[in-house]
């Protein structure tokens, strides 16, 4: 998405004017405006109109001593103010007018230095002392918040003769508010009413905004109320400090404010307190009413004031407008919100910088892009300039929706503008980039805006953290230890962070480093450091390390978490470590965490897991006695402690239960009551289960294994068959132990080449057999016809783990079943590797060629395996013997038996048997009946010499 087509695209659609559309449901933020408009000054069109710097400036009045007071104001700005002396000072201010001096307090921003210039003008003789000096000077020191020198300021005010005006303590009323001092500064107001002094309309805003802003907000209806009818009421106020409230220089209100005030009599220009109704004249009020409902939530509220505001001829301005459409907007009535900036022009209110980034808040809230680039790009196009807020709104946007070009164009035009990436959208930006994988540029961004510690440690935590929720340990590192301002304090967020991507790393040590190292540098760890540490090493499996920590925090006078003494507790419960278990419970409850569902849970498995059927009952009873929900977790781990002993109706009880509670018994529930009814030989049961698992489509491999072995123990093979096939079709045959099982079912009703099948599809998903398939393999073998010796010496190098066992076992697997285009793929990986094969492999392959029919080739590895110098065994010329039978080679046949019969091969019935079939291979039945001649004498001499030798 381009900026410069969103900036051509126009503003966004909104609704017709007011009068002329039908009511809507939220009409009533929209009071009917007079036909013709409230007497305003005439100003610029709303749209179209040229940009600020276009229009014609007003030329400034020439004034008696405009020069002078020019200069004196540079001369105050250029000069550091411990460089002026008395002298100097004077010489500066000395010739001006009061109303000069008025403006050279203004312009003050250094609270030092407008002290310095009122204490000096204050010096002079001729000075004559008034309200509106001291207001400008308390309103400095209190934006400052210097409440010495305010103190002292209020009782040189008094010295001086000047009585506090309504001004004064609106000004003071604010300075507090703002502050955060509420009761302080509502005590001003207290105050205020003792000297008799009736609040204006101005103070009256003040206190209802403190109010506001607090979120008192019925307090500050009451007071504004309570002004309107002619009273004030204090009574509804918060204004009394508590016995533990501290006493500092800045509560001096307490002590000093009511003698220094006493003191003077009641100010000639004091009015009494009046009683009757009045109405508020200025919008500033009614902009601070309606603001206040709008975060009250009273929208109604916020309408009426509205109306009641043009009522009264009172014309909107641009702050109210503002307010009136971010209430809207902020309860989602988006079309309201656009109607409220048509009335904006009919009343010749011209829309502010606020004004739009309000709509471009409420669009991102929505997440409508294309309006929120069109309310940006709308503000240049007003002669209005976008502000940090307006940046930090669009880069939100933009870097949520991975808009990577858009946030950099952007950035840019920032650049160009001549400002800068606001500190809290520079972890967005950096975010942005790290889930991208755009490290490379997150890195050029970081250095160009961040490194040098010109941001927050808690910016800097926030962008370690995106790195760490990557698994980018060494980036969040980078950031950790890098350079920063002198003086810079990182503050704990930031060792938290860096502990968490650690730990996400699996670097526990690195972790624990860093850990120690705080206090060393100034920082120490709170509540979340430790609890954070904790079940990190909880879950590393460090345990020990861990309760250790959970010591050592309850030592510095923290309490730990729930969740992290659950975590311990756990932790132990899954290495079926009972004694520390109970101890860290016993411990938990010492300190007054109250165990949750989790932590009953744990033990309760525990429990069940080692056969303790009475503790894990106690524990149950315990949780249900400290009124805790018992929840689907809890109740399978006591299901399985009543499977341990075989106490099925107990189980099944509780399995009713479960059923009746919202989503019903969880999977693990299930399996563990088809597993006992298994155990029991309880087929119509666990059906039962399992069919409605099946149903509700929550069987899983381990449903379906409990299922086959309860049939096979049962004998019901083809029950087991038919399981086999449903979960083999299921597509819940994730891991060996799955296929093992259906393994096993096809090899008890002799589906050898279904299990060979199987077995391929397994190695097709990439997984790896383990020891149990390949114990299923040798007996698939056996069955399949495969000679003893040959199976005995497949699983004696399978066991010394010699290079290529597992492919020679798959190969022959492959080749008894008759899948040669499988074998021959595993086998042909083998023989072509550049490698020494051992005698088992080349035996493995001269079988495989020669089933597959492939004699030559069986041949060739027979020569092959002689040149590397390896004596044939047995196996081989069992093998061999085959392959001479298929080829129709009686000599090598004949070789082979005179070998046998002369006494160089050990006599061996798989061999006579071996040679018997390929003779019948050959078309030489008689010497097939020959071999089976000698092969019957020669079984019964040996065991007749077996006999004699017993005797013996």
């Amino acid at each position: 998405m381009s900026l410069r087509r969103c900036c051509c695209a126009g503003a966004p659609p909104r609704p017709g004017s007011y009068l002329h559309s039908p009511p809507r449901p939220f009409d009533f933020f929209l009071p009917p405006l007079p036909l013709s408009p409230l007497p305003i000054k005439p100003t610029r069109v709303f749209q179209g109109f040229k940009p600020h710097r276009s229009l014609p400036r007003r030329q400034a009045q020439k004034t008696p001593g405009a020069g002078s007071l020019h200069s004196t104001l540079r001369a105050l700005e250029s000069e550091p103010i411990e460089d002026l002396d008395d002298e100097a000072l004077d010489s500066l201010v000395g010739d001006l007018s009061p109303k000069e001096l008025t403006v050279v307090l203004k312009r003050q921003r250094d609270w030092r230095r407008a002290l310095r210039v009122f204490r000096r003008i204050r010096s002079r003789k001729d000075y004559l002392a008034n309200p509106i000096h001291y207001n400008i000077v308390l309103r400095t020191l209190g934006r400052a918040r210097r409440w010495d020198e305010l103190r002292l300021c209020w009782i040189d005010m008094a010295k001086d003769g000047v009585l506090p005006t309504n001004n004064t303590y609106a000004t003071l009323i604010d300075a507090y508010g703002k502050a955060g001092l509420v009761k302080e500064a509502l005590l001003w107001l207290k105050h205020m009413k003792a000297r008799g002094i009736s609040p204006d309309e101005v103070s009256m805003n003040t206190v209802v905004r403190i109010l506001k802003d607090s979120r008192q907000f019925d307090q500050g209806e009451r007071f504004f109320r309570g002004w309107c009818d002619g009273r004030v009421e204090l009574d509804c106020l918060d204004i009394d400090f508590n016995e533990s409230d501290s006493i500092s220089p800045k509560h001096f209100l307490l002590t000093e404010l009511f003698k220094s005030g006493g003191r003077a009599p009641v100010s000639s220009v004091a009015v009494a307190l009046k009683e009757g109704p009045r109405k508020p004249r200025l919008a500033a009020t009614y902009n601070t009413l309606i603001d206040l409902y709008g975060k009250a939530g009273r929208l109604k509220d916020a309408s009426d004031a509205f109306a009641e505001m043009l009522r009264s001829g009172i014309s909107p301005d641009t702050i109210t407008f503002n307010t009136m459409i971010n209430i809207c907007g902020s309860h989602g009535h988006l079309r309201e919100a656009e109607s409220l900036l048509d009335k904006m022009e009919e009343r010749r209110v011209l829309p502010d910088t606020k004004t739009f980034n309000i709509f471009m808040s409420m669009y991102a809230s929505v997440g409508n892009t294309e309006v929120v680039l069109t309310y940006y790009n709308k503000i240049r196009e007003m002669g209005l300039c976008q502000d940090i807020v307006s940046h930090r709104i669009i880069l939100q946007l933009l870097c949520e929706r991975k808009m990577v070009q858009e946030v950099e164009n952007v950035i840019d035009e920032m650049m160009e503008l001549g400002a800068h990436v606001d500190e809290q959208s520079l972890p967005v930006v950096m975010k942005m980039y790290i889930d991208e994988r755009l490290l490379d540029k997150a890195n050029i961004f970081f250095e160009k805006h961040c490194s040098g510690g010109g941001i927050s440690s808690k910016n800097y935590a926030a962008i370690m953290d995106a790195y760490a929720d990557k698994g980018l340990w060494k980036e969040a590192e980078d950031v950790f230890f890098g350079k920063r301002n002198i003086g810079f304090k990182r503050d704990v967020v930031e060792y938290n962070v860096m502990i968490k991507a650690y730990g996400r790393a699996k670097l526990y040590d690195k972790a624990l480093s860093v850990f120690e190292h705080m206090r060393s540098c100034g920082t120490w760890p709170d509540e979340c450091t430790y609890n954070s540490l904790i079940q990190m090493l909880v879950s590393g499996d460090l345990l020990e390390r861990a309760r250790e920590l959970l010591a050592r925090m309850r030592e510095v006078g923290f309490k730990p978490r729930c969740e992290t003494f659950s975590a311990v507790i756990a932790g132990y419960s899954r290495k079926s470590l009972i004694s520390e278990a109970i101890e860290v419970y016993h411990l938990m409850k010492t300190s007054g965490v109250e165990p949750n569902e989790i932590v009953y849970g744990s033990l309760i498995d525990a429990f069940a897991e080692a056969g303790k059927v009475d503790e894990a009952l106690h524990c149950y009873n315990l949780m249900e006695e400290s009124g805790l929900n018992v929840n689907q977790i809890v109740l399978t781990s006591v299901i399985k402690a009543y499977s341990t002993i075989g106490y099925w109706r107990e189980a099944q009880k509780l399995y009713a239960k479960m059923k009746n509670m919202k989503g019903g018994p969880d999977i693990i529930a299930s399996n563990c009551m088809i597993n006992l009814y298994a155990g029991l030989g309880m087929v119509s049961e666990a059906k039962l289960i399992f069919d409605d698992l099946i149903r509700n489509g929550q069987a899983d491999g381990v449903s379906y294994a409990t299922m086959m072995y309860l049939y096979k123990s049962m004998g019901m093979l083809d029950e087991a068959n038919d399981v086999a096939q449903a979960v083999q079709k299921s597509g819940l045959l994730t891991d060996p132990a799955s296929y093992n099982s259906v393994m096993a079912s096809y090899l008890v009703n002799g589906k050898l080449r279904e299990c060979a099948e199987l077995l391929h599809q397994m190695l097709a998903q990439r997984i790896l057999p383990d020891a149990s398939t390949f114990k299923t393999l040798f007996t698939v073998l056996k069955k399949g016809g495969i000679p003893s010796e040959a199976v005995s010496q497949l699983e004696s190098s399978y066991n010394e783990g010699r290079p290529y066992a597992r492919q020679a076992i798959i190969t022959s697997l492959f080749s008894v079943v008759g899948l040669h285009a499988f074998a021959l793929e595993y086998c042909d990986a083998f023989v072509s590797a550049e490698v020494a094969l051992d005698s088992f492999a080349y035996n493995v392959a001269i079988y495989a060629y020669s089933a597959s029919g492939q004699v030559d080739k069986a041949l060739n590895l027979f020569m092959r395996m002689q040149d590397d110098a390896l004596k044939p065994d047995l196996v081989t010329f069992i093998y061999l013997a085959g392959c001479y039978g298929k080829a129709g080679m009686v000599e090598g046949l004949r070789r082979i038996y005179g070998l046998l019969k002369y006494g160089e091969i050990e006599p061996n019935e798989s061999l006579y048997k071996a040679l018997i079939d390929a003779y019948e291979d050959a078309g030489k039945h008689d010497l097939a009946e020959m071999v089976d001649q000698e092969m019957r004498f020669s079984i019964h001499t040996e065991k007749s010499d077996k006999s004699e030798n017993e005797n013996d």
